[in-house]
C-alpha cells in the first residue's frame, strides 16, 4: 500500500539520521504511529498535513523533542501530553480545530521559544501562559481570542506577538512589561483604545492596530522609535479644533491638595512621602494621579483632554507622511497656551 510505503521510507530515512528528525508531513496519517516512540534520541518530529485528532499517551516518551509542527491536523484541544514534553522549543498547531487550552498542558512547557496557534477557535487563554518565560515568538493570528490574560506581561523575552483577527476589546497594561517587544500585531479586533505607557515598550519597531476602533493614540506615543506603523479603517479623530473658554477654570481645593502632596512625594525624603504609606486611603486616591503634557506636573484631575496631530515622517522620522492624533493631558489653561506643540480640545458630547 501506498500509505505504508511512505512511512516505511521515512522511518528508514530517520534511522539513518540517527533518529534525530522524523518526517511525516502529509502521510494521510489519522493517529500517530506507535513506532514514533522507539526513537527516544528524537527532536525534531514533523506531522503537518494529516488527519490527527489527539496524540496518545506514548507520546510523552519522546522527552528529548525540541520542535513539534503538528499544524494542519484536526486536534480539538491542546494535548494534555505535551506537559511531559519539557525540552519543546517550538510548538506548531496552526490551522486545527483547537477551542480549549489545558493550563495544565501549557503551564509545563517552560522552554517554548515559539508558540503559532494560528487559525484555530480559540476563545481564552489561562494565565498559566505567563509561565512561559523563554517565549520569544507568540502568534494567535484568526482565533476567537476575546481576552488576553494579564499574566502576559510575565513573558519578559517576547520579541513578537500576533494576534491579527480575534475580538480583543483591550490590551492589558501588563502587555508594556514585555521591554523585549519588537513587534505587536493586533489588527482586526475590536478595540477602542490602547493602554496608557505604551512608550515603556522601548525596542517597538512594528505596531499595527488597522482595522480597529481606535480614535486617538496613547499620551507620548511619538516618543516611540517605530519603523512601521499601520492604522487605517480605524475611527480616528480628525483635524478639527474645537473652541475652549478664554478665562481658566478654578481648581478645587481637594485639586489643589492633591497636587501639592504629589509633587512632595517625587522628592524622596520630604515628610510626606515618608508618611504616606500609613495613609492607604490617601495613598490609593493619589494612585490614579497622571502629569501633564507640557509641564509634566502631576494633578489629580485633568484640566482638559486634548489631542495633538503628529506627522510621521517629521515627528517620528518615519517614511510615511500620515497625520496621527496623539492624546494629551494638561493641567491648567496656562498649559494650553504655552508656547510650542499646538493642542486641540477633545469635544465629548
Amino acid at each position: 500500500m501506498a500509505y505504508s510505503v511512505v512511512v516505511r521510507g521515512t522511518v528508514y530515512r530517520a534511522m539513518c539520521g540517527n533518529g534525530n528528525s522524523l518526517n511525516l508531513n502529509s502521510s494521510g496519517l489519522k493517529s500517530v504511529p506507535e513506532f514514533v516512540s522507539r526513537f527516544p534520541n528524537l527532536s525534531v518530529l514533523l506531522l503537518c498535513y494529516n488527519s490527527i485528532s489527539d496524540l496518545p499517551t506514548h507520546f510523552q516518551s519522546l522527552c528529548h523533542l525540541t520542535e513539534l509542527n503538528l499544524g494542519n491536523n484536526a486536534l480539538k484541544e491542546f494535548p494534555v501530553v505535551l506537559s511531559h514534553l519539557g525540552s519543546l522549543r517550538k510548538l506548531y498547531l496552526y490551522r486545527n480545530k483547537i477551542d480549549v487550552v489545558s493550563p495544565d498542558a501549557i503551564g509545563h512547557l517552560r522552554n517554548l521559544v515559539v508558540l503559532n496557534l494560528n487559525h484555530n477557535n480559540i476563545q481564552r487563554l489561562p494565565p498559566e501562559i505567563g509561565r512561559l518565560r523563554n517565549l520569544q515568538h507568540f502568534t494567535m493570528l484568526d482565533n476567537k481570542l476575546e481576552e488576553l490574560p494579564d499574566e502576559v506581561g510575565c513573558l519578559k523575552k517576547l520579541c513578537t506577538i500576533n494576534l491579527t483577527f480575534n475580538n480583543l476589546s483591550r490590551l492589558p497594561q501588563q502587555l508594556y512589561s514585555c521591554k523585549n517587544l519588537i513587534q505587536l500585531y493586533v489588527a482586526r479586533n475590536r478595540l477602542t483604545k490602547l493602554p496608557e505607557g505604551i512608550t515603556a515598550l522601548v525596542k517597538l519597531r512594528v505596531l499595527d492596530v488597522a482595522g480597529n476602533m481606535l480614535s486617538i493614540f496613547p499620551i507620548e506615543f511619538h516618543l516611540l522609535h517605530l519603523t512601521e506603523l499601520y492604522c487605517e479603517e480605524n475611527w480616528l479623530i480628525k483635524f478639527i479644533p474645537v473652541p475652549l473658554p478664554p478665562q481658566p477654570a478654578l481648581l478645587s481645593l481637594k485639586e489643589l491638595a492633591a497636587r501639592f502632596v504629589l509633587l512632595e512625594v517625587r522628592k524622596q525624603f520630604s515628610l510626606i512621602n515618608l508618611s504616606l504609606p500609613h495613609y492607604p486611603e490617601l495613598k490609593d486616591l493619589l494612585s490614579s494621579s497622571s502629569c501633564c503634557t507640557e509641564c509634566k506636573g502631576p494633578f489629580l484631575t485633568s484640566w482638559v483632554e486634548c489631542v495633538q496631530f503628529i506627522n510621521l515622517k517629521k515627528d517620528m522620522n518615519m517614511k510615511s507622511c500620515l497625520t496621527i492624533p496623539v492624546r494629551s493631558v494638561l493641567c491648567s489653561y496656562k498649559c494650553f497656551r504655552e508656547q510650542g506643540p499646538c493642542y486641540y480640545a477633545v469635544e465629548t458630547k
